[in-house]
């Protein structure tokens, strides 16, 4: 579904574990209330109810399935529930290509039985919160959900931005040492984008 085929509009936030972008989807919603409606990590509601997180690639393989099926009713949902809203996702269908096993990300969609293009469409624009490991900060103690070392974060920060950046509308917030001057520079792009399309300029 594009965006011309849904009654509102979708930005996904995502970026590389420790980002930042949690954080930033609440505090947007605070500050605009209720025309802003917040999907929240599918991954994270499905681990914290007790889902199996394993490192057997076939058990990695069938996690992603359930995420990715799951965020796409969480999405429909929200959408249907509140029609003419700012859906903020955090995360989207894409995410679980960077998480997929295998290096390449090809099997992912084909398995999905979509394609990275049909998935793009899903969302109006995104934006890209970088990890912080990437300037090589810790990111514990933010998602008890959280189980990626430094490294592994920096690695798939890459290949979530590789695979992201493909999208017209993609806005990328860099890793900075503030996370408060990370935080407002997000939250400025976010109201320029809202802003810049109209999304809230009705009392929907």
């Amino acid at each position: 579904m594009g965006p011309q085929d849904r009654n509102h509009a979708r930005i996904v936030l995502t970026g590389g574990p420790g980002g930042g972008k949690t954080t930033a989807a609440d505090l947007f919603r605070r500050e605009i209330g209720e025309r802003v409606v917040v999907v929240p990590e599918t991954a994270t509601m499905l681990f914290t109810g007790g889902f199996p997180r394993v490192g057997d690639p076939k058990a990695r393989a069938a996690t992603q399935q359930a995420i990715f099926h799951a965020q796409v009713a969480l999405e429909d949902i929200q959408g249907a529930l509140y029609p003419g809203r700012v859906l903020l996702c955090d995360r989207g269908t894409i995410d679980g290509a960077a998480f997929w096993p295998a290096e390449a990300p090809e099997g992912f969609f084909e398995t999905m039985e979509t394609t990275l293009e049909e998935e793009l469409q899903r969302y109006d624009a995104v934006i890209f919160f970088e990890s912080a490991a990437v300037g090589d900060i810790s990111i514990e103690g933010g998602n008890p959900t959280r189980t990626e070392s430094n490294e592994e974060a920096r690695r798939l920060d890459i290949r979530l931005r590789e695979i992201w950046s493909k999208h017209p509308n993609f806005h990328f917030i860099p890793h900075s040492r503030s996370f408060f001057a990370k935080l407002g520079q997000g939250l400025e792009r976010l109201q320029r984008i809202v802003d810049r399309n109209g999304w809230l300029d009705s009392d929907a």
